[in-house]
C-alpha cells in the first residue's frame, strides 16, 4: 500500500503544481452542458494523473472525471481521479480547489490523496492507518451536538431546478452554528476529518469526488454513510460524513426534512 500512496501524492503534486501556476492566469472555459463548467487546467492536470498511474500500475482501472476511463467492469483495483475538484472556484479565481486521488480494492476505498494546490495542504490515508494532514496525524472534532456544531453541503450545477438540498440547507442551517457551501467536495470531507467542520453532507456526487475524502474521515475517527444510515459507496445518491457524535442527529433531521420536502414546491 505504500507504494500506491507515494505515486498517488507524487501525482497529485505535480499535477497540483500545475494548477497553481495556472491559478492566477486566464482561463480557457468550456462547458459540459449548459452550467457545467471544464477548463484546459482540467485536462492537463488529468492527463498528469492518469500518465503516472498508467505507467506505474498498468493493470489498473482508471475512472477520471474528465473523461479516463479504463478496464473498470470486474477490475480488483480502480483509482478515482478528481483532477480539479472546485473547477468552478478555479474559474472565477476562488481559491478553493482540490485535487483527489483514491484507490479503491474491490469496492472499498483503501488509499487517499487530497492536495490542496493553494495552501499546500496535503490529506492523505490508508486503510487501517489513519488519516493524515502533512504527515501528522488528524481526528474528527469532539463536538457532541448539531446545535453546536459547524457543518457543510454543495449544490450540483446540473439539475439544480430539481435538486432539494435547498430544504436540507435551510433546515441545518437553523440547527447548527452555520452551514458552509465551499464548493469542493474533497475539501469539505478533508475538513470533517481534521475537525474544521462537524458534518457534511450532499447528492448526487460522483466516486471521484468521494473515493478518497470518506477514506480519510474514517481514518480520522468520523462516520461515513447515505442520509438513511445505509453503507455508502463511492457514487453513491447521497452521502453523510461526520464526527460520529452527530451523525445519528443529522439522520434524524435528514428523515424529518425528506418527508416535508418530498411534497414541497421546488
Amino acid at each position: 500500500m505504500n507504494n500506491f500512496l507515494e505515486i498517488a501524492v507524487d501525482a497529485a503534486r505535480e499535477a497540483g503544481s500545475n494548477l497553481r501556476n495556472e491559478f492566477d492566469g486566464p482561463k480557457k472555459i468550456s462547458y459540459k452542458g449548459d452550467v457545467d463548467i471544464v477548463t484546459e487546467s482540467d485536462k492537463r492536470s488529468e492527463a498528469i494523473i492518469v500518465s503516472k498511474l498508467r505507467s506505474h500500475f498498468p493493470q489498473h482501472a482508471i475512472v477520471a472525471e474528465e473523461g479516463g476511463r479504463g478496464g473498470v467492469e470486474g477490475a480488483k483495483w480502480c483509482w478515482h481521479v478528481d483532477p480539479l475538484d472546485g473547477t468552478t472556484n478555479f474559474a472565477h479565481s476562488y481559491p478553493c480547489f482540490a485535487v483527489s486521488i483514491g484507490l479503491v480494492e474491490d469496492g472499498e476505498p483503501v488509499v487517499a490523496v487530497v492536495l490542496n494546490p493553494v495552501t499546500n495542504e496535503l490529506f492523505t490515508a490508508m486503510r487501517g492507518e489513519g488519516a493524515y494532514l502533512d504527515h501528522k496525524r488528524i481526528h474528527v472534532s469532539p463536538i457532541e451536538k448539531l446545535a453546536t456544531s459547524l457543518v457543510s453541503t454543495g449544490f450540483p450545477t446540473h439539475q439544480r431546478d430539481s435538486n432539494r438540498n435547498i430544504y436540507y440547507y435551510w433546515e441545518f442551517t437553523l440547527r447548527s452554528h452555520g452551514v458552509r457551501r465551499d464548493g469542493s467536495a474533497a475539501l469539505d470531507l478533508c475538513s470533517v476529518a481534521c475537525g474544521r467542520f462537524d458534518g457534511f453532507w450532499e447528492f448526487g456526487l460522483h466516486s471521484w469526488d468521494t473515493a478518497a475524502g470518506m477514506l480519510i474521515v474514517r481514518e480520522a475517527g468520523g462516520v461515513v454513510t447515505d442520509l438513511a444510515g445505509l453503507p455508502y459507496r463511492p457514487g453513491g445518491p447521497s452521502i453523510l460524513a461526520t464526527n460520529g457524535h452527530i451523525h445519528s442527529e443529522m439522520q434524524d433531521v435528514s428523515a424529518h426534512i425528506a418527508e416535508r420536502a418530498a411534497s414541497a414546491p421546488l
